[in-house]
């Protein structure tokens, strides 16, 4: 089952973004929201653990996130999504994690 793996803390609080990098499936997705956009800073070890992630992984982040926080620089794979698009990506996979 494809499951679309929501995060919304912080990478640099605690290890939620690790322990959901270890447990994607081949068909999972990972969207990334409020201040775990955060995990795309050029340069971070979050960012670059995302980079490493297996390409048939689809990574997004909401695109008013990105924008409150002044983040533009993002690696090509990752699609930006505003609201509509969210709630069509959640429909589209078979199961919803929220990381809280």
């Amino acid at each position: 089952m494809a499951t679309l793996h929501i995060l919304s803390h912080s990478p640099f609080a605690d290890s939620r973004l690790a322990s959901c990098l270890r447990l994607l499936g081949n068909a999972d997705g990972l969207l990334l929201s409020g201040d775990a956009v955060y995990a795309l800073q050029p340069g971070s070890v979050a960012r670059k653990a995302l980079e490493l992630m297996p390409d048939h992984i689809a990574l997004y982040a909401l695109a008013e996130d990105l924008e409150a926080r002044a983040l533009a620089d993002l690696p090509p794979r990752v699609k930006t999504l505003d609201y509509p698009a969210f709630v069509e990506r959640c429909c589209h996979f078979d199961k919803v994690n929220s990381w809280l």
